[in-house]
């Protein structure tokens, strides 16, 4: 799938198109530069979920969770910090990434060894201030 957008007011509804295109999904790989809106989008595809916490980049402390209004939990994984991947097990990656639950992850590409045998890769570019989203599920 691909979608192009070029303001935040559209990011309810790319989330909205992403999560109805891989609706049995619950794992989202997220590639993309620095300032390309991967976190802004993740805040919109949390707000779709029903999330009313207030999302943030985890940089700092790797993993956010969240709740959505179910009482279901949301895992938003920041690894732009990740000196390497013994810290992703330091902090108990699996129990997250194969709990089910819905797992949004930033800086994907420090990790990719961990990842699971199947997800969603999301991919966001940018040129003339126009981004491109483009998402395929990934099998092993």
């Amino acid at each position: 799938m691909n979608i192009q957008f070029n303001s935040t007011q559209q990011l309810p509804n790319v989330a909205q198109q992403l999560l109805a295109a891989f609706p049995e999904e619950r794992f989202f790989a997220f590639f993309g530069k620095m300032g390309v809106g991967k976190t802004t989008l993740i805040k919109a595809l949390c707000a779709q979920l029903g999330v009313e916490d207030n999302v943030c980049s985890p940089t700092f402390a790797i993993v956010n969770s969240y709740t959505t209004s179910e009482g279901d939990p949301v895992y938003h994984f920041d690894f732009y910090r990740l000196k390497n991947t013994d810290e992703a097990y330091d902090i108990g990656y699996e129990e997250y990434f194969y709990s089910g639950e819905y797992c949004f992850t930033e800086w994907t590409e420090k990790i990719t060894e961990l990842l699971p045998p199947q997800y969603v890769r999301v991919e966001i570019t940018e040129e003339n201030e126009i981004r491109t989203l483009t998402a395929s599920k990934i099998h092993d």
